[in-house]
């Protein structure tokens, strides 16, 4: 039986990969000091983004079509509840079944089921953040069926019992050495082994694995894909990758099943058009995606005979409901912001303990599991706004993160009787800065530090709770006198600016 209540407020715990092991800060200062891995999201991250600059420039339209592509998906958001009936109705109508998820748990269960259904102990999948984000794998793996991932990057990171770390390139973290090892190492241990000569070169590299994969694609009766789009007026579901290993997915075995989040849709065939220019330029760099692929339910004799898709909701309807947060379900997956981040580019993907790193997942993760869950990810930006300058949706992340800060702030304070070391330094400074008379006593009080500032000028050690901010910059010390001291100095006047009523 369908059904259709969507809402568990948040993704639940324990469930899949939104929720790290470690808070952000920890896990970031062990990939800092990996020099090798600072090595390889440098040049990758590098190259992409001048591959994006090229593509990007040649459309004189390009503002246009990111103004377009946030008002779509805007327009969706808003009417999410009619366009995801419509979808239902169009993919029920062409043969297609549609199950309706409320959380990572059920959507487990439910693809779990169908695949038993069918006598399968295995499946092939193609490239799909949603089932990396319920954990689908390890699910389908505790109930004794083995899932085979066939985009490059996602072979390389299971054969090398890894974790994604990059939206667009999972294994991004990896150089081509140590990709040669996990191959030469891994594959006879699962399917068709590598050559024992096999080299490092990209092109023996892709070749050892369409070898290997090869096999592994003629012998699946199942396959699990996600969705880059849907279109609602149809039933038509949208794949793009770069390899054409998901168009092996998608049209050889009997039965497909594609796990897709509530707000990957488009209302029209006209929408997924603007959609299709936004994505390959943000995320590859490519005019256009090399494989695009479509279908639509069940066609006899052609494809898959039997079609499910899974609409996932885990945590979507709550990230929906706050309006200063819900833009960030208008993401398209593409990691334009992960390439352009001086925070990802230093650490990585791993360090943010989701499969959605960089500062789309500082917004998205946190949403999705509940601030309280994710209290560090907010924080793991400089708020430089260069993301906010790359989505081709025109996502605020910069403005996001400041609202997500504050709920964090905001939580911490409903659930601790005692506040913390910065909510009383914070209260003190509020004091403080409250009126003019206890501002000048607090400036006049601060030139004590000059004393600490030793022959650099520089303070470089104070203790708690302001060594956590020493613990990592200097402080300057403080000017001899202030500017009030200054004015009254200069232009012999007992009312500087700011004293009195006047600073009122």
């Amino acid at each position: 039986m369908t059904r259709t209540f969507l809402g568990l407020p948040t993704a639940p715990p324990g469930v899949g990969h939104l929720r790290g092991e470690r808070p952000f800060p920890e896990a970031a200062k062990d990939a800092l000091a990996d020099t090798q891995l600072r090595r390889n999201l440098g040049k990758a991250t590098a190259t992409i983004r001048a591959k994006r600059a090229a593509v990007v420039s040649e459309l004189h339209d390009w503002a246009e079509l990111r103004a377009a592509g946030a008002a779509i998906k805007d327009h969706v958001l808003a009417h999410l509840d009619r366009y995801l009936v419509q979808l239902d109705d169009q993919v029920s109508a062409r043969g297609g079944t549609v199950h309706w998820a409320r959380d990572a748990a059920e959507a487990n269960q439910l693809v779990a089921g169908i695949v038993r259904a069918t006598g399968a102990s295995s499946v092939v999948k193609v490239k799909s953040m949603a089932t990396q984000e319920i954990g689908l794998n390890e699910a389908l793996a505790d109930a004794g069926i083995a899932a085979w991932e066939t985009d490059l990057a996602e072979l390389i990171v299971q054969l090398g019992h890894d974790a994604p770390s990059h939206i667009l390139v999972p294994a991004i973290h990896r150089n081509r050495a140590e990709i040669r090892e996990i191959f030469l190492r891994e594959m006879g241990k699962v399917g068709v082994p590598a050559p024992p000569g096999l080299t490092d070169e990209p092109r023996a590299l892709a070749e050892a694995a369409r070898l290997h994969l090869r096999r592994k694609f003629l012998d699946a009766e199942v396959a699990i894909s996600g969705a880059n789009f849907a279109v609602a007026e149809t039933g038509t579901l949208v794949v793009v990758e770069s390899e054409g290993n998901g168009r092996m997915c998608l049209t050889l075995p009997k039965v497909l099943i594609t796990v897709m989040g509530i707000e990957k849709l488009v209302p029209t065939w006209r929408d997924l058009e603007v959609f299709m220019q936004l994505l390959p330029r943000s995320s590859t760099g490519e005019r256009m995606n090399p494989y695009t692929s479509m279908w639509t339910g069940v066609t006899p004799g052609d494809g898959p005979q039997e079609f499910h898709l899974v609409l996932l909701d885990n945590g979507r309807t709550a990230t929906l409901a706050d309006p200063k947060g819900r833009s960030a379900l208008r993401c398209i997956r593409c990691s334009a912001c992960l390439n352009v981040c001086p925070v990802y580019e230093r650490t990585g993907g791993h360090a943010y303990g989701s499969v959605y790193p960089g500062p789309i997942g500082a917004v998205l993760s946190p949403q999705l599991t509940g601030v309280a869950d994710n209290p560090s990810l907010p924080f793991a930006s400089t708020l430089c706004g260069a993301c906010l300058d790359a989505c081709p949706v025109a996502i605020d992340i910069p403005q996001m993160l400041v609202h997500l800060r504050s709920r964090v702030v905001e939580d911490k304070r409903e659930h601790r009787r005692l506040p913390t070391p910065e909510r009383l330094l914070a209260s003190s400074a509020a004091w403080a800065m409250a009126r003019p008379d206890r501002w000048g006593r607090a400036l006049r009080a601060a030139r004590l530090g000059r004393a600490l500032g030793g022959r650099r000028h520089r303070i470089s050690t104070l203790p708690p709770p302001l060594a956590g901010w020493t613990a990592t910059r200097d402080l300057p010390v403080p000017p001899p006198e202030t500017f009030r001291e200054w004015w009254r100095r200069t232009h012999d006047t007992a009312n500087p600016p700011g004293d009195g009523e006047s600073a009122r």
